[in-house]
């Protein structure tokens, strides 16, 4: 849902109005700046007389993505040791009590218990809620480690395209004249979430040590030395060359998409103008001075994020599914390689109005950046063993907080720049690919940069042992986790597919109704 809060910024800032029902002033009203909207935002943490803008709101989604890697990082070693059914009721207690904190922040009138609410808060319950299934799933699957994190990690991608228009059915269900029903909304999104973040959380089992599927007998990976059958401590993993260089891989892939996406729907309207509408010779600041030509246009551009969100979504499972063949390493090439290339091509599509090459290069885009996030845990598995895995992988998302504050600076200040020297609005973006393909570029010598980890970091057997001794209550056994599978009645089982399968069915649903615009 964190990727679909942007639904809630137009109503909230319109949700103060005055005497004659239009919305007032926004706290920080002619600010232009940054400094001058940072004042303004100042104020508007604590102001109940003024609106809130954009600028104020947007930092949610910056504390969200931080808080995300800060709390996977520092409470992931922690997980591996309490297991992860605490670990998912903590998040659930995190994201629907931040939920339940910004509900009252918003009836109050008072965005600073938005920020701590849901940003602060909910951010942390991302972090714990995102490496919980990881480290789950990675360890059923020895046989199929990219498939189960693509597994894991479309679950968190595919939120917001459930959360967002729910969101938007509940507020205009709960809207009044003089209200957009955000804290209500809020408030039963909580009672949702709870429901199946619990239901998730005590449905959890974790595998024995070294439990393998019956029948399967492990590869022989002499031949394949990045592949490792031994495990590395946790407080180990950041001493080596091989952590810091999968953290810049993510880091650049995740920097090189995720402000594009950001500014998905502005762009594609931007750089095409009147060839959506079917009136090439308009550009977009003709559009823009018209009300029913810019209703128009923002239509194709929620078609576009919509269909990059299903892309995105795809991408997770689909490339992360294919590393198992491919390899880590090499699905990486392929992601550095052809995203270099898909941005060159998106800068040509750009210049020549080229409408449909430019919608299938960054659906390729898209495609990669949720793969990458899905095949850096089962990259981090082959690497390190699977003992510390959601640990481990959870210090590596501080690339991803990173990465959200680094890519939507580099896209966002240099459109600004670029507006302010009046460049025309179709020409804005292709220097900006460019940008983006150099920073893939880093991504690929990291990437050639990475050999198998030495011997002096892996653990010896008895330190093993001992790990996984001191984990037992924890993480069960072999006993225990098949008596568990054999008592789980059949009727249960298919519940839990469709508690899964409804929701993600209406969300897909949805996603491709907006994206229809871009093809009826």
């Amino acid at each position: 849902m964190a990727y679909g809060f942007s639904v809630f910024w137009k109503p909230l800032g319109n949700a103060i109005t005055g005497a004659d029902g239009k919305p007032v002033a926004a706290c920080a009203a002619g600010a232009t700046t940054f400094a001058d909207k940072l004042a303004g935002t100042a104020k508007a943490l604590v102001a109940t007389d003024c609106n809130w803008t954009q600028f104020d709101l947007g930092w949610m989604y910056t504390l969200f993505f931080v808080l995300l890697g800060c709390s996977a990082a520092v409470w992931g070693g922690w997980l591996e040791r309490a297991g992860p059914r605490k670990a998912g009721l903590v998040a659930m207690l995190c994201w629907c009590g931040g939920l339940l904190i910004s509900a009252l922040g918003v009836y109050q009138h008072q965005l600073w218990m938005m920020w701590l609410g849901s940003g602060v808060i909910g951010g942390i319950g991302l972090g714990l809620g995102y490496i919980s299934p990881v480290s789950t799933l990675i360890k059923w699957f020895p046989d199929r480690r990219g498939m189960a994190t693509g597994l894991a990690i479309m679950g968190f991608g595919g939120g917001a395209m459930i959360g967002s228009p729910l969101a938007t059915k509940l507020m205009s269900i709960f809207a009044t004249p003089s209200a957009p029903g955000v804290w209500q909304t809020f408030i039963v999104l909580a009672l949702i979430y709870a429901v199946f973040m619990t239901c998730g959380s005590l449905g959890y089992r974790v595998p024995a040590a070294n439990w393998k599927p019956a029948g399967w007998t492990p590869p022989n990976v002499q031949h394949n030395r990045l592949v490792a059958t031994r495990h590395v401590h946790l407080k180990n993993a950041h001493k080596t060359p091989q952590f810091w260089l999968l953290w810049l891989i993510l880091c650049m892939n995740v920097s090189a998409a995720i402000g594009i996406i950001g500014a998905a729907a502005p762009m594609l309207q931007e750089t095409f103008g009147g060839v959506l509408i079917g009136q090439p010779t308009l550009g977009f600041a003709e559009i823009k001075a018209d009300e029913a030509l810019t209703a128009a246009a923002a239509a194709f551009g929620a078609g576009f994020v919509g269909l990059i969100s299903l892309f995105n979504i795809f991408g997770r499972i689909g490339w992360a599914t294919s590393s198992d063949k491919l390899g880590r390493k090499t699905t990486y090439f392929i992601f550095f390689v052809l995203g270099i290339m898909m941005y060159v091509c998106g800068a040509y599509a750009a210049n020549h109005h080229q409408l449909a090459l430019f919608l299938l290069v960054f659906c390729i885009i898209a495609s990669m950046y949720g793969g990458g996030f899905a095949t850096i845990p089962a990259y981090l598995a082959d690497l390190f063993g699977t003992q510390f895995v959601g640990a481990i992988h959870g210090r590596l998302l501080t690339a991803w907080s990173t990465a959200g504050i680094l890519g939507p600076v580099i896209v966002n200040y240099m459109h600004d720049v670029r507006m302010e020297a009046n460049i025309a609005y179709a020409d804005i973006y292709a220097p900006i690919f460019m940008t983006l393909a150099a920073l893939l570029g880093v991504g690929f010598v990291a990437n050639l940069l990475v050999r198998p980890v030495a011997d002096k970091y892996f653990m010896s057997d008895s330190e093993l042992a001992a790990e996984q001794n001191s984990g037992k209550s924890s993480q069960g056994t072999s006993a225990h986790v098949g008596q568990l599978q054999q008592k789980t009645p059949a009727m249960l089982v298919k519940l839990a597919w469709l508690a899964v399968l409804i929701p993600i069915t209406y969300g897909i649903w949805m996603t491709v109704q907006k994206a229809w615009a871009l093809f009826a």
